[in-house]
């Protein structure tokens, strides 16, 4: 029988009193987690410089099928190979008419929703090989470079675009990537004009996808402008790999130096350890050698550290060392390496092990992209989901089906979260092993990071001989880099054949039936949930409508292959040797609108919706993931119309037992199954329930829902109203509409209209609606069963930023809501300064 998969079908009155001090709390972990690094942000240290390249670019959309509406790119076929031929990354190009914007930068979500089923899975975007004139991108930009800079090398990295780009300098073609998540870069020196403005071209092509979801298009990850001596620490080749014995940390040392200068240079390395405050707490030198010219050479050396602070996701303290090359007396380049302090271990019979302890993963797969601003996230926004996620207890994500951006590995280091890392592309082709090779390299000083996944459900290789010779190699690749971790892939059938036989530790998609069998036939390879649940809601829905493309908010839906989120959490958090598992997905996500097609144009899989509110479920894993006592009581009470309909009502709880209340009249108490929930079946009627929750035999928490009045006032909140006035950060803002007694009311769905002025500016807007087409943008976006979300960022220039909610609405007195948000001096990240244009047009020869 074959198998059945998620990617197969391609085709909340949730209590807001308990979700509303959820964002806050995201925030706040978010928070400590970026103060506590304030003073640490860049990886490049003196006398190299890592300059942001996201500020003051143009873009303007081009044309896959025709040249003349494409900067006639391609139009008589001419040679890449042909230089000073591209004029349009020259002065003798205007670009007036172009759009000024500021990177990450994701224009597929700009764009309306088309009913075309091909695009279901992409989230209804008009992106592909059949929309030419939306699917390229051009991004302009002019920069000077000062003539001191002369005799260093000078690079332009981006940390990931989508999908395909071309890169010009100067009239130049430089290079081309063609991989949506793996960064990539080039030399541009030899193709600048010192002490003069640079222009430089990148044409982005998002025709051709690398996945079958969502995933934006352009330049949707940072740009650097990195500048540093033909003596160079090599890029990503400083390791730090940590053993602890007692009450010591030994810590390997190693790093690779280059040489692109005129001659042969006599090196050395040094190595300063410093702990989470700063101090120096070991060092270490190398022996010195020579870098021949055009050559490499790998520099080792060992240290110790005496009682080591150990990363945990309770206590997620990093250490960094200070790395320095050295030539004739003088530091030639110099990187900062965070790292943690931690051991990991995967037992056949005991599951996971941190740091001696046993733990159970309880974790969450997740894609990339958010409400608002898709694929091109701000890098507090990536903070904020982490800080959702660990409030609901879970201490662990998977980075469904992709290398991740570097702000979510460094969020996950902070926070303290585990990460399953995986690659996009299961193979051992040339392009498959460099991409898997950059991804370890570049996270492999991660403390979060506990396994490499080589991929995701490929059927092919599951079962056929070539998936073992394929993974072999992966593998073998995966422990030449880093020995210090294992291996996995996320496998949804054959299993024992194909793929399976070369993995360190098993990994199982769904079907419960096979892991106990599994475990009996390989008792010598560990095993853990690479994706499981699918288990499918709508945010404040409590009927299935199949006409209006939502799903009951209880845990009762889930696809053929899935399993609602306690079944197979009552699977795998009672078997020791499981090492736990991931869920599919953390949060909602563009695309893959499972079980429904259009209209819908994202998933429902999700414990939040794609703005991070939590669904009901998200406190079924909050009660058994957390160490807090929970008790969370749904649906709402506001029913009108089905007065005498029998509602069911649930109680997600940890505690002993619940009893229910209904208008003053118990409906009699339920023990809480370990693992379970309870709930009872209520004919309706307005008034109010109410859940007490008794442990010990003691009332230790209540909860009500009452029947709340019309809407009547807008509400505007943001758990931050002070911000960084840095050009990056952003401000949440949470939009609401209470009854004339000032209390939430979850059925509103009226539209809004937000104004934003001042010091900043709307980036997006969404509400977690699987059906809504309004614009990410803004500045309308309708409430969705009494939430939406806003999202601004602030300028470089302190001040105040004014926001404003307004509806038409004759029932909300007075007619709108505003909230100031005040932005703060602060040390901006070292940038590529922002430059005005001189076109100047070519004269006639």
């Amino acid at each position: 029988m074959p198998v059945v998969s998620r990617r197969d079908v391609l085709f909340s009155g949730l209590a807001f009193s308990a979700s509303a001090a959820l964002v806050p709390r995201a925030w706040a972990r978010a928070q400590s987690a970026l103060d506590a690094i304030a003073d640490q942000t860049s990886s490049a240290l003196a006398p190299r410089e890592k300059l942001l390249f996201d500020f003051g670019w143009k873009f303007q959309l081009g044309d896959g099928h025709t040249p003349a509406k494409d900067l006639d790119f391609g139009n008589d076929q001419g040679s890449f190979a042909k230089t000073g031929d591209f004029k349009f990354s020259t002065k003798h190009f205007d670009d007036t008419k172009w759009r000024t914007l500021d990177l990450p930068h994701d224009w597929a979500v700009e764009l309306p929703f088309v009913w075309d089923d091909d695009q279901m899975s992409h989230g209804y975007k008009p992106i592909g090989r059949r929309y030419p004139e939306t699917s390229v991108g051009w991004y302009r930009r002019a920069f000077e470079v000062p003539a001191s800079d002369e005799g260093r090398r000078i690079r332009i990295e981006f940390d990931g675009a989508f999908r395909s780009a071309l890169v010009f300098v100067n009239g130049c073609f430089i290079g081309r990537n063609d991989n949506g998540y793996a960064p990539f870069g080039f030399d541009i020196t030899d193709f600048l004009h010192f002490g003069q403005k640079n222009y430089i071209v990148v044409r982005m092509d998002a025709s051709f996808g690398d996945g079958w979801f969502y995933e934006g298009a352009g330049l949707y990850r940072h740009v650097w402008l990195v500048k540093h001596d033909p003596l160079h620490l090599g890029q990503w080749e400083s390791y730090i790999r940590t053993e602890v014995a007692g009450k010591t940390a030994t810590l390997s040392l190693g790093t690779v130096v280059e040489n692109i200068g005129d001659k042969a240079e006599s090196a050395r390395v040094r190595w300063e350890i410093k702990d989470a405050a700063g101090k120096t707490v070991a060092t270490a030198e190398s022996t010195p050698q020579s870098v021949e010219v055009d050559g490499k050479t790998t520099f080792t050396a060992s240290a110790k550290i005496a009682n080591p602070e150990l990363w945990s996701p309770e206590t997620p303290t990093l250490y960094s060392a200070i790395v320095t090359v050295e030539a004739n007396g003088k530091a030639r380049d110099a990187e900062r390496v965070p790292f943690g302090v931690r051991t990991i271990k995967f037992d056949v019979d005991k599951g996971f092990f941190l740091n001696g302890q046993s733990v159970k993963i309880k974790g969450t797969c997740n894609h990339q992209d958010h409400a608002g601003v898709g694929a091109a996230l701000p890098d507090r926004l990536q903070y904020f989901r982490i800080g959702v996620l660990k409030e609901m207890g879970s201490n662990g994500v998977r980075t469904s089906h992709n290398m991740p951006t570097p702000e979510w590995v460094e969020a996950c280091d902070r926070m303290g979260m585990l990460m399953m890392c995986e690659t996009r592309q299961m193979s051992s082709n040339p392009e498959a092993l460099e991409q898997l090779s950059i991804m370890i390299k570049r996270y492999r000083n991660s403390p979060s990071v506990i396994v490499w996944s080589m991929g995701n459900e490929e059927w092919y290789l599951q079962k056929d001989v070539s998936g073992e010779h394929v993974i072999a190699t992966m593998v073998r690749r995966s422990h030449e880099l880093d020995p210090t971790r294992q291996c996995t892939a996320a496998v949804n059938g054959s299993y024992g054949t194909g793929i399976s036989k070369g993995l360190d530790i098993e990994g199982f998609n769904y079907n419960l039936k096979s892991p106990d069998d599994y475990h009996k036939k390989h008792p010598t390879q560990p095993c853990l949930g690479s994706e499981t649940a699918s288990a499918l809601s709508t945010r404040g829905e409590y009927f299935t409508d199949k006409i209006r493309n939502v799903m009951s908010a209880y845990d009762t839906n889930k696809p053929g292959w899935g399993e609602t989120a306690e079944e197979w959490w009552k699977f795998y958090g009672t078997r020791e040797w499981l090492a736990g598992g991931f869920a599919w997905t953390g949060f909602d996500y563009r695309g893959e609108p499972t079980p429904y097609g259009w209209p819908s144009i994202s998933s429902q899989f999700g414990i939040v919706d794609t703005c991070g509110y939590p669904k009901d479920t998200y406190f079924y894993y909050k009660a058994w993931w957390g160490k807090d006592p929970v008790l969370h009581l749904f649906p709402h009470w506001n029913f009108e119309g089905k007065e005498g309909v029998e509602i069911p009502v649930w109680v997600h709880s940890n505690l002993d037992s619940v009893e229910l209340f209904v208008n003053g009249q118990s409906q009699g108490s339920k023990p809480i199954e370990h693992l379970g929930h309870a709930e009872w079946k209520v004919k309706y009627a307005p008034g109010t329930i109410e859940a007490r929750g008794t442990k010990d035999g003691k009332v230790v928490l209540t909860e009500k829902r009452e029947t709340v009045g019309k809407p009547v006032t807008l509400k505007l909140s943001a758990e931050r109203t002070t911000i960084d006035a840095d050009g990056e950060d952003i401000a949440i803002l949470r939009a609401e509409v209470l009854d004339e007694q000032g209390r939430h009311v979850p059925t509103a769905n009226f539209q809004l209209k937000f104004k934003v002025t001042g010091a900043g500016k709307l980036i997006g807007v969404g509400n977690g609606d699987p059906n809504c087409h309004e614009s990410d943008n803004g500045p309308e976006r309708s409430l969705y069963n009494g939430l939406a979300q806003i999202i601004v960022q602030a300028t470089k220039t302190p001040g105040q930023i004014a926001i404003e909610a307004s509806s038409n609405d004759d029932q909300i007195k007075p007619a709108g809501a505003t909230l100031t948000i005040t932005t703060q001096q602060a040390t901006l990240r070292p940038a590529v300064p922002e430059t005005s244009e001189d076109y100047e047009p070519e004269k006639d020869n």
